[in-house]
């Protein structure tokens, strides 16, 4: 009965989602208290009923019921218990699940926070956020339902995917659809505003606090989805541009050009109509994504011939979703004032240069995703669109984006004198260009080693700088620790992801520059160097796992004499699907990373071994996590706070005051 009940939670769920979306909308525009009033308990509502479903189908993940036609595909008895929750999401109707849950979690969460909000924005939003789901609760009951029975089950699952089989499928996937379902607060945010025909600062405050929180979990989406790819593809790359990856990376770039477009409407009332197309695009790429990586498109554009019901569906969605709010913007936003002025320098103008090209580099991304399905679909052949095409196009867009990280926080707003800003960057400059100068020629590295470090510590010790002027503007004799304090969490967050970038440049200039790859022939005993370590093939022996089979090698690392590591790569064998996997061994630490993967064997006894060294790689890691922690830190500040404490308090005061003229 467990399947039962989770397929009638669903279809409970769609109904207090089609309430969610339909009444408390209506009462916004025709003045009706109780139907807004609806939005929150429709929401607790769908987020009770979700989360009974999400719990039926881990259960039965967990207890083997192989009369589930979901569970039988995607999990087998041999499988660990933790892997079985994992296969939760690990399938095309889990996946669709989990997007859903996620997606109550953060209406939910709005419905809570949101009591300080003026009533018809609070209907609007969770409106918009219902309507949305009841288009994915519609295409799971009708089309992918994770609880659709097979009788009689089956004997044993088919398995989990072994490339799925790994600590990363249980975070990797839940942090990723946390970033992707979150930017559908910003876009609800953004429709509703719309409805309303008020785009003012107030708005762009409630929105952005949402939208860093969004854009922090989808940073760390795809910081462990590049690690996961490093350490299990057994090849030691760290970013393959495949479809997969930029499904997520493109709602990311237009979310970066979002939150900073917030800032400027939220500060200074300018880039209304901009900001509002950003939220529409980042949660159109978000859709985008799941509908690529989700509708078997990837594998080929044909897959849609076999369940022809979903590729329809999806289509007429993602019309439905994109092409009406894009509608409704194109009506509403010519009625919108252009807002603040400013002059040609100053920091409104760095700031859409900026956003101008992120958005320019996501529509690059964009084609080179999109291009070889449209040739696929047009039977023009296949052609694969690989890093040659993204190095050639999207590098060249990031330097100017790198320059005016630095530049920007320096220029006033309204208007600035490009003298000034030239005279107190002057030293930063030079400082970056003889720092980034000094390591490659040590490093004996290529000019475009150079540029890479000449950038970094551009980015690096600009944003220093800019710390320290701001902390020279307080009263004179204030300790350095209240002057610290006394700085926003949003400026904070600022420092802390520009910093973070600069470690990230780092990390992936002097790893691309200056990788060491052997691959070789090797038997026990025998030895092989890279970048002055050396390699020592000592053993090699059988091992058995819980559903697998494998050849664990041993090698022995030295170096200049020293014993640095004793490493133990592994040639699994999934005895379910037959399916062989490499398991890469990774001595960390942090200037480099070793790696050894035992790939085919060649006959006899001999394998092919992989050896790599690979400098400052950790830094790539270091560096998402420490822009997500710049965005966490920006989304915590105050004001938000306090502004709600106030929003409050005059939200309290008009009611009890009907003349009281309070925007919506």
């Amino acid at each position: 009965m467990i399947p039962e009940i989770g397929n009638f939670a669903l279809m409970l769920a769609l109904g207090l989602a089609l309430v969610q979306g339909i009444l408390p909308i209506a009462g916004s525009f025709n003045g009706n208290g109780r139907w807004m009033a609806l939005a929150r308990p429709a929401s607790a509502g769908q987020c009770l009923f979700v989360s009974i479903a999400f719990a039926c189908l881990v259960y039965s993940f967990v207890n083997n019921d192989f009369t589930v036609t979901y569970v039988a595909s995607n999990s087998n008895s041999a499988l660990p218990y933790y892997y079985r929750i994992a296969g939760t999401w690990g399938g095309h109707e889990g996946s669709l699940l989990l997007w859903v849950q996620m997606l109550v979690m953060w209406s939910f969460a709005v419905a809570v926070l949101s009591r300080q909000l003026p009533d018809q924005t609070v209907a609007r939003v969770l409106g918009v956020l219902g309507l949305v789901n009841v288009g994915f609760l519609l295409f799971m009951l009708f089309t992918s339902n994770p609880f659709d029975r097979m009788l009689p089950g089956a004997p044993d699952g088919r398995d989990l995917n072994p490339l799925l089989q790994d600590f990363g499928m249980i975070i990797h996937p839940p942090l990723l659809y946390m970033g992707y379902v979150g930017f559908s607060v910003a876009f609800a945010f953004a429709i509703a505003a719309l409805m309303g025909g008020q785009l003012d600062a107030a708005w762009a405050r409630w929105s952005r606090p949402w939208t860093l929180v969004a854009w922090m979990f989808l940073t760390l989406g795809i910081f462990m989805g590049s690690f996961w790819a490093y350490y299990e593809l057994g090849w030691g790359g760290w970013w393959f541009w495949d479809a997969v990856e930029n499904a997520s990376f493109m709602p990311w770039l237009v979310g970066t050009a979002l939150i900073h477009s917030l800032a400027v409407t939220e500060k200074r009332g300018s880039f209304k109509n901009w900001t509002v197309l950003l939220a529409i695009i980042a949660f159109s790429l978000s859709l985008l994504g799941t509908f690529l990586v989700r509708s078997g498109v990837l594998t080929s554009v044909h897959a849609f011939a076999t369940d022809p019901r979903r590729g329809l569906f999806i289509l007429i969605f993602l019309a439905v979703v994109i092409g009406g709010s894009l509608l409704l913007y194109a009506w509403r936003a010519p009625k919108v004032g252009v807002g603040g002025k400013f002059g040609l320098f100053s920091r409104e103008s760095m700031l859409l240069i900026n956003n101008v090209l992120l958005l320019v580099a996501s529509g690059t991304v964009l084609l080179g995703t999109l291009y070889p399905l449209f040739l696929d679909a047009l039977d023009l052949g296949k052609i694969s669109v690989g890093p040659p095409y993204f190095e050639a196009v999207f590098m060249p867009l990031m330097l100017p984006i790198l320059v005016l990280i630095v530049v920007g926080p320096f220029v006033r707003w309204k208007n600035a004198s490009v003298g000034e800003v030239l005279r107190r960057l002057r030293w930063v400059a030079l400082s970056a260009v003889l720092l980034g100068a000094g390591v490659a020629l040590m490093a004996a590295s290529s000019m475009m080693v150079m540029l890479g470090t000449v950038l970094a510590f551009w980015i690096l010790l600009g944003t220093a700088s800019n710390l320290v002027e701001r902390l020279r503007h307080a009263p004179a004799g204030t300790p350095l620790g209240r002057r610290l304090a006394s700085q926003p969490l949003s400026y904070w967050g600022m420092i802390v992801a520009h910093a973070g970038m600069g470690v990230f440049v780092i990390g992936v200039t002097l790893t691309k520059g200056m990788d060491v790859a052997n691959d070789v022939n090797m038997r026990v005993g025998d030895t092989t160097t890279a970048a002055g370590y050396t390699f020592k093939f000592t053993d090699l022996q059988e091992v058995k796992g819980p559903n697998y089979i494998a050849a664990r090698g041993t090698f022995e690392v030295t170096h200049e004499g020293q014993l640095i590591a004793t490493m133990s790569p592994e040639k699994r064998l999934y005895t379910v699907q037959k399916m062989p996997m490499t398991e890469a061994a990774i001595d960390r630490g942090f200037t480099r990373d070793l790696y050894v993967s035992l790939g085919e064997t060649t006959g006899g006894d001999a394998w092919v071994v992989r050896v790599q060294h690979k400098p400052f790689i950790s830094w790539i890691w270091a560096g998402c996590l420490i822009i997500a922690l710049g965005g966490f830190l920006a989304a915590a500040d105050k004001r938000y706070r306090m502004g709600a404490r106030k929003r409050a308090a005059a939200t309290h005061d008009a009611r009890a005051t009907p003349s009281a003229n309070v925007p919506v």
